[in-house]
């Protein structure tokens, strides 16, 4: 008998699997309950995202009567241009669950193909949501208290230091004393930027600590990590933007969400200016989700969370392979060997 290359067996043990579908049916409850409308929208688009972070799947459609052409597709990182779209078609308050795609990534805590739920509030703000947020993590994970703190604070209480007072040398030192300057992105001219700065001194000084004994969310990060968030009327060096953390984990992340088209497309733009700072490719703009924001009245704020790592904090296990049923890691493995 020749060698087997791949186990057919799941991954996930199926009591795993079996409780994993007891959590889709609670938060589908939990959704339906609120009067939530589930939607579904492609996994194919004609655009891929601009952030310098995502890279994202290439495929091809070949038309039969046209075998000699094909048209380009991207697998979505995310279904957040399409449930925009319906947000800009006036439908109302929406959720999905849905796959997602993202290239290079594979781990304890990543997968190229994930789960997540994604959810969309028209007139609510960035601290409404947040509320709702609240709540669905207190529902999902049977717990009585989620903590509230501000980029600024948590940088100050783990790091002793002031993320938008701090220089670059303050910064850069407190990079090298936590011993991970060589994993700062650097510049096309090798020099370390501000915002590099702080995003690795997140993840690695602040990231471990937070959300240990409770959910914990985290708002107004610097304008620089804008995503697709609006400027804090208040403060312009913030941005209203949230992540979720437990157990020393990103679960996801929220924001008050950019409806002016023109700040949006200079987003774009400067995005990809970022890009060739660090000698990536520039990628075209979507310039028909673009479009629906020419239809945008009312204001409306959005959330992502990542299901696979939720579900496994849930069941108390160490890798969301754990909760996939078929994770890619092993076949990925033995292709490479």
């Amino acid at each position: 008998m020749e060698n087997k290359l791949y186990d057919w067996k799941p991954t996930a043990k199926i009591s795993n699997l079996v409780n994993r579908s007891r959590i889709m049916t609670k938060i589908r409850s939990f959704f339906l309950n609120l009067g939530i409308l589930e939607i579904e929208t492609p996994v194919l688009s004609k655009f891929r995202v601009t952030d310098i972070h995502l890279e994202s799947f290439k495929t091809y459609f070949k038309k039969t009567e046209k075998k000699n052409k094909c048209l380009k597709f991207w697998l979505n990182t995310s279904p957040e241009y399409y449930m925009k779209r319906l947000i800009a078609a006036n439908i109302g308050a929406i959720y999905q669950i849905c796959h997602s795609f993202r290239n290079g990534e594979i781990g304890r805590y990543h997968h190229p193909e994930f789960t997540m739920l994604e959810w969309y509030r028209p007139l609510y703000n960035m601290h409404d949501l947040m509320n709702e947020v609240e709540l669905f993590l207190k529902t999902m994970f049977d717990v009585d208290t989620v903590k509230k703190i501000s980029y600024q604070d948590v940088f100050i209480k783990y790091l002793d230091c002031d993320p938008f007072s701090s220089n670059h040398t303050i910064l850069l030192e407190k990079v090298k004393n936590l011993g991970v300057e060589n994993l700062v992105l650097l510049n096309k001219h090798g020099q370390y930027e501000i915002s590099s700065l702080l995003e690795i001194l997140f993840v690695f000084g602040v990231e471990p600590n937070i959300g240990q004994s409770y959910p914990t969310i985290i708002y107004h990060y610097p304008a620089s990590q804008n995503s697709n968030a609006i400027v804090n009327i208040n403060d312009s060096r913030l941005v209203d933007r949230f992540e979720i953390f437990f157990k020393g984990i990103e679960l996801g992340n929220g924001c008050h969400e950019l409806t002016d088209i023109c700040i949006q497309k200079k987003r774009f733009l400067k995005d990809n200016s970022v890009r060739l700072n660090y000698n990536l490719t520039v990628e075209p703009i979507d310039t028909i989700f673009l479009e629906s924001l020419t239809n945008q009245i009312n204001y409306y704020s959005g959330v992502a969370i990542g299901l696979d790592r939720l579900i496994m904090i849930i069941l108390k296990l160490n890798s969301i392979r754990d909760v996939i049923s078929f994770s890619l890691d092993s076949c990925i493995n033995s292709e490479y060997v």
